[in-house]
């Protein structure tokens, strides 16, 4: 089977060029979808082939409407070519990859930020201001305690990591201790 990256890309592409201004709009509506989508239980149900494709877009229309969750009709329809092509199990990627294209043309970009001990929201203001000048654009920081990096920080940026972590300069030491 291919490679979810590659099944995702022109759904979530799709979405992006129909959404247009209201993109933006749209992020928390397929991060509950995807969360949805990632259940196990209705991961199974959309698989048996005893059920419709129309019957388990019901039924996650019926959860997400539960969850207060009312389903713009990009998202609607989205949903129903992803249900009917049997890609469900693609949709958390799919909104991985939306969310990415609408970050990319806001000029923002998602930030992992590791740390071994809990950054305060001052030291985290200090810190942001240091990767976006770093990083070259606005960042989304999500906060991550990590122990086993002793000290320092790790951030990951897409593709891109900085790592100024005691852990990988211990490790960069003992590279150049037994080369």
């Amino acid at each position: 089977m291919a490679e979810l990256a590659t099944i995702a890309r022109p759904y979530a592409e799709a979405l992006f060029k129909a959404a247009g201004n209201d993109a933006a709009a749209l992020k928390a509506q397929m991060a509950s979808l995807a969360t949805l989508a990632a259940s196990p239980e209705l991961r199974q149900f959309a698989d048996s082939p005893k059920v419709l494709p129309v019957q388990v877009f019901d039924v996650v229309a019926g959860v997400a409407l539960s969850q207060g969750l009312a389903l713009d009709v990009k998202i609607g329809n989205l949903l129903r070519t992803v249900i009917d092509n049997g890609r469900l199990a693609a949709l958390p990627e799919i909104a991985a990859q939306f969310l990415s294209l609408v970050n990319a043309s806001s000029g923002v970009a998602d930030a992992t930020i590791q740390s071994a001990f809990p950054i305060e929201d001052g030291q985290l203001a200090d810190v942001l201001v240091a990767l976006e000048k770093r990083f070259g654009r606005k960042l989304n920081p999500k906060v991550e305690l990590a122990p086993e990096l002793i000290g320092g920080i790790r951030v990951v940026v897409g593709d891109e990591v900085l790592d100024t972590s005691v852990k990988a300069r211990l490790e960069q030491m003992k590279v150049a201790l037994t080369a």
